[in-house]
């Protein structure tokens, strides 16, 4: 029986980056002059860009300032991603899933740059059958449109996405996709299963132990 396609977020999944990205976000929205706490810029984080802003801020400050604001948040995470580094055991995983004979595709929201910065970290390029990035579509997470590309690249099979976060949950629920959640993206097992996980794991590693019991190993 063939197993299904794997399609993994990249950001607070497999690369430890999720309060880098928080973090860039609060200081970003500052120089807008709106403060918003880290903790709520945190609890935004897996969403896109392009829905984030409005989220934490409202339509009418994005009407006004998203660009701006997004502008500023690329400027600085540029200064900031080298401290990202994968979690351990993210190309492993990767490595299982390909031994398992999945079909492997990184659903990615991230700035094409930032996700070729992954790629490399990670050296997943020959191991991978694509990825997305946020310029594959109009409209990222927690719209399904991402997720929808992802299982186009890995030939429209049946698909499982890896995510961190409950927006991950919220967009492949919407594509018809189930969730296994890691809770690197901070994120509580309850609102992960409550947002559509089927299964909460606490690291790669814990996950790589049991994938025989996911639909990727049945």
């Amino acid at each position: 029986m063939t197993p299904p396609a794997a399609l993994l977020d990249i950001d607070g999944t497999l690369i430890d980056s999720n309060y880098q990205h928080a973090l860039v976000w609060y200081r970003a929205f500052r120089l807008h002059g709106l403060t918003i706490p880290v903790w709520r810029c945190h609890r935004a984080i897996g969403m896109g860009g392009d829905q984030l802003v409005s989220h934490l801020a409202g339509e009418g400050f994005e009407r006004e300032q998203g660009d701006a604001v997004r502008m500023e948040e690329k400027a600085l995470y540029a200064q900031l991603i080298a401290e990202t580094q994968p979690f351990e055991g993210a190309r492993g995983l990767i490595e299982d899933l390909r031994g398992l004979g999945c079909k492997v595709v990184i659903s990615s929201s991230a700035q094409s740059k930032d996700t070729h910065h992954y790629l490399d970290l990670l050296d997943a390029r020959p191991l991978v059958d694509g990825w997305t990035d946020s310029s594959s579509v109009d409209a990222t997470k927690p719209a399904p449109d991402l997720i929808e590309a992802a299982v186009e690249i890995a030939g429209g099979a049946k698909a499982v996405l890896i995510g961190d976060s409950t927006w991950d949950c919220k967009a492949a629920k919407a594509a018809k996709v189930q969730t296994i959640c890691i809770r690197t993206g901070g994120f509580g097992v309850d609102e992960l299963l409550e947002a559509g996980a089927i299964a909460v794991y606490d690291s790669l590693t814990e996950l790589r132990e049991n994938l025989a019991d996911t639909p990727f190993g049945t």
